[in-house]
This record gives structure tokens, sequence and C-alpha cells, in this order.
């Protein structure tokens, strides 16, 4: 299984400029490839293939006099844009012909400097490393300061050095790990242990053994400084440095909401994984939500995000995860005899049901509904939970609290 650990990187002056050099040399590669292949679908021509682009875009253009900086970088970061122009088209073709899941792909487009992320990719043929001091050594560029925030459990096979909106520069390691020593890691929970659980906005999550979790509304919360970080923005003059330093107050404000929320979905997913051999959710239309009345509520809660968490943590570590479909009538029916009571309003929290005279919590009810409609209400009385097949998940951001050592295994 394929994840990524990202690490704050600190690079000195000297290598910041060097990594504005490479981040501007990948993008105008990959705005090559996609200028040459769309003049290649306008007159009617075969797409070029990698092979040719990487030889007219990078070994030829490094020749000439308007590309011969292309020189400065390494080659791999070069190579890798361009693998990047390849997978985006072959990403948009698939959705074109309907063989790529989830919203329609649009066509590749150009890349500006003005870009609020940019990022460059280093595989080993780069000769990267990482040093006995703990720093991060690339080529043509140095070695870059690492805060280390927890081990790398297994080498790495590549490195992505990314710089955010924000100004902040980071790492992000791609580690395969072993399936089997990644189980040894924690222990087995409860035979036949499993939870429900049901989203919502007031509690971000209600779980069927009756526990609530608060929804930490982390948007919310920062409003008031957001509000007033953006006043300040709108005020300056455009082109000016002084505009420049209050869009990076900006930019840096709603990062630190992100990473809070992030964070807190971690915690909660880890926490859940680690206590249960299940895991049952509602599949929740989120994109449809986020154009009601409710969207604010519905972006800052970040519920995809965290099913993701969820997902990949389960394949991870064997356990099983189970989505229900999102018309499952979860909050109408009474979870003690089946009784189906019809929809209700929001502002109804709790109800009786006629037909057994059950007094039930609406989010409860809902959590326990969730379990059963998952099959694993017969697992909670102690029949053996397996764990179910779950698409594979390429992404774990790590934390950036206080490094616990030096420098990585």
């Amino acid at each position: 299984m394929h994840l990524r650990y990202a690490f704050r990187l600190y690079p000195d002056p000297g290598q910041r400029a060097a990594l504005a050099r490479a981040f501007g040399c990948a993008r105008v590669v990959f705005n090559d490839a996609v200028r040459a292949r769309e003049h290649a679908r306008g007159a009617g021509l075969p797409f070029p293939n990698a092979a040719e682009l990487s030889k007219r875009l990078i070994t030829q253009a490094r020749h000439t006099a308007e590309r011969c900086w292309l020189g400065e970088v390494s080659s791999v970061v070069l190579q890798q844009s361009l693998r990047d122009v390849e997978g985006a088209y072959k990403n948009f073709f698939a959705s074109h012909k309907g063989e790529r899941k989830g919203k329609r792909v649009g066509v590749p487009r150009f890349k500006s400097r003005k870009d609020t992320r940019q990022s460059i990719r280093f595989t080993a043929n780069a000769r990267w490393k990482i040093t006995e001091t703990g720093r991060l050594s690339l080529p043509k560029i140095g070695d870059v300061r690492v805060k280390w925030s927890r081990v790398l459990p297994a080498v790495p096979s590549s490195v992505t050095v990314i710089l955010d909106s924000a100004g902040r520069y980071f790492a992000s390691f791609v580690i395969d790990t072993d399936s089997d020593t990644d189980r040894a890691r924690w222990n087995e929970p409860e035979p036949g242990s499993a939870v429900g659980i049901d989203l919502g906005l007031t509690h971000f999550a209600v779980l069927s053994d009756g526990r609530k979790i608060c929804s930490p509304r982390f948007l919310r919360r920062a409003e008031k400084k957001l509000k007033k970080a953006q006043r300040e923005l709108s005020r300056k003059q455009k082109g000016s440095k002084n505009r420049a330093k209050a869009r990076s107050k900006v930019a840096r404000a709603h990062a630190a909401v992100a990473d809070a929320r992030k964070e807190f979905h971690h915690q909660l997913s880890t926490q859940l994984i680690r206590e249960n051999q299940a895991v049952a959710v509602e599949d929740l239309a989120v994109s449809g939500l986020a154009r009601t009345w409710l969207a604010k509520s519905v972006h800052d809660a970040g519920w995809s995000q965290f099913v993701a968490m969820l997902q990949y943590k389960a394949q991870r570590y064997g356990r099983a995860f189970v989505k229900i479909g999102r018309f499952e009538p979860t909050s109408q029916v009474c979870s003690t005899c089946g009784h189906r009571d019809g929809p209700k309003p929001l502002h109804v929290r709790e109800w009786t049901c006629p037909a057994c005279g059950a007094l039930h919590d609406r989010d409860h009810n809902a959590a326990i509904n969730v379990k059963q409609a998952a099959g694993l209400a017969a697992s909670a009385c102690g029949a053996p939970v397996r764990p179910g097949l779950v698409p594979a998940q390429r992404e774990e951001t790590g934390s950036h609290g206080t490094p616990t050592r030096t420098c990585a295994a």
C-alpha cells in the first residue's frame, strides 16, 4: 500500500532561489508539452509520445538560447513534469470515455507562476538522500533542513517538494508499507467489535454505542480573524508589496484552519479504527449539501476527508469498512422494532416509536441503523468480522507538531 508522509522544510535563501528555478523550469516544460499536444490536435496530427517530447522539449531545448536555463535544474524534475502531462491526458480521455469514476476531468490547462501551489518531484534516479544529520539532500538544491515529526516506516521511493499558498515548503515522501507490519503495530480489538457512525453538524459524529463527538467548527471559530485579514487585504493597492504580505497573511490563516481540521480527522479516524474491527458510515451527498444554505457548515465539517481517512486506514490495518447507500432511511426507522415512521424535520431531535413505544435520540438511532444496514449487527453479537474490499488510498499527511527526533529512520 502506497502512503505519503509530509514533513515541513526550512530552506535557506539560496535554496529557496534554487527551488524557485526548479518550480519555474518544471512549469515551462509542462506548458510546452501541453502546447505541443494542442498544436498537434489542431493540425490533425497524432499526439507526440513521451520520448519525442522529452527529446524535443528537454534534450534539444537545453542547447537553444531560449531554453538554455533548463540545464540549471535536475533533469529528473523535468522528466517527471512530462509524466504529469501524460497522466493528465490519460485521466481526461478515460473520463471522457466513461472509464474513470467520479466527476469528469477537463483538458489539461497551462500552469501559471501565480498558482497558489507549486511542486516538483524527485525519484530514485535523481539520487536524493537523507543525510546522517537528518537533512534532505536534493540535486542542484543542497541539503535542506527538515522538521521530522515522526519516523519513516520504510525507505521512501520518491519525494515531492511542495510550496503551498501560505509560503510553506513541504517534503512529501512516498512509502510502500507492508500490511503484516502495519497490522502488528496495533493490538487486535475485541472480537466482533463494530460501530456505526452518523455524521452531522451539531455533533460531528454520533456512534452506535451512544458516544457523541462534538463538532470543533474550526472555520466558525476563526471567522473573526479571517474577516479582519481579508478586510486588510482588500484595502491594499494591487501589485504592491503590502498586498503580497496581506495575501500571505490570509493564506496562513486559512492554512491553520485546514491543518487543525485535518489533525482532528486523523486523530478521530485512528481511534475508531484502532478500537473496532468493523466500521460503517453513510454515503452522504456532500456536493449536493454544499449547494444549500448549510454550505459553510458542511465544508467546515469536512466529511469527505474524514470518510476517506477511515477507508484507507481500515484497509491498512485489516479492518472492515462498509459504506451504505445515501437513500437508506436511517432517521425514519425504529432501531428496536424496525417500524418506519416516515421523514421528520431537522428540529425533531427525539421521537417515540408508535409501534413499540421506544424513545429514540434521532442521531443515535440513525447510527444504530447504519450499523444494522451494513450487516454488522450480527457481528457485534460475537460473530467474526472479515475485512471487506476497499480501494487503495495514496495519501497520508504527517502531523507538523514538535519533532521527536532529529532524523528519519
